[in-house]
């Protein structure tokens, strides 16, 4: 627990909000590789001392981010998939919210759906963590279904069919995400019309 005053406290978490902003906002536009701590401290208009006071690297960085924005993604799926009352309205409450939060937060699904791919071992366990609990929330559902005795699930192996809905829909939120930004409204139903029918 830290000693120092509040006040203190408030102006590190800000100036590490604003890192992180600064952070994002440079892997998105010009590319992880491209954006050096120099210029994520001058975006933050801060020093590269403060920086380091928060962050190992900029790999750190990146990982902070993606912990962060994965978090927050992860957490208004669940929200909005609770609200479902069956499996198949849950998973594509899920679906929907899924996309419609990466298409408002542009920037931070970027990172997550298609910058960060491949960055490094840790970024990559981040991304995989992700993943996964994205994909044991179907695989829960599934198998709720499949306990309700839903025909249409019986002898699908839930791990497996949670990893396909993931992929499925990350690959077209990212593919979505790289080539419009129009109404995420169709992306939604024919994903929910392939992956819950």
């Amino acid at each position: 627990m830290s000693t120092a005053p509040p006040a203190l406290e408030l102006r590190r978490e800000a100036r590490r909000q604003r890192l992180l902003d600064a952070a994002l906002n440079l892997f998105v536009e010009h590319g992880f590789h491209d954006s050096s701590v120099d210029d994520v401290v001058a975006a933050a208009r801060t020093s590269k001392s403060a920086f380091y006071e928060q962050f190992e690297s900029k790999e750190d960085c990146c990982r902070v981010l993606l912990e962060q924005e994965g978090g927050a993604l992860i957490s208004s799926v669940r929200v909005a998939a609770a609200a479902g009352s069956d499996h198949r309205q849950r998973t594509r409450l899920g679906i929907g919210a899924f996309v419609r939060t990466c298409v408002q937060q542009g920037k931070a699904a970027r990172l997550l759906l298609v910058e960060s791919v491949g960055l490094s071992e840790s970024i990559e366990a981040v991304r995989h963590g992700l993943h996964g609990q994205f994909a044991e929330m179907v695989e829960a559902e599934v198998r709720h279904a499949q306990t309700s005795g839903d025909q249409g699930l019986l002898g699908v192996d839930p791990a497996l069919y949670g990893r396909v809905v993931v992929g499925a829909v990350n690959e077209a939120t990212g593919w979505f995400l790289e080539r419009e930004r129009g109404d995420p409204e169709p992306l939604i139903e024919g994903l929910c019309r392939i992956l819950a029918p």
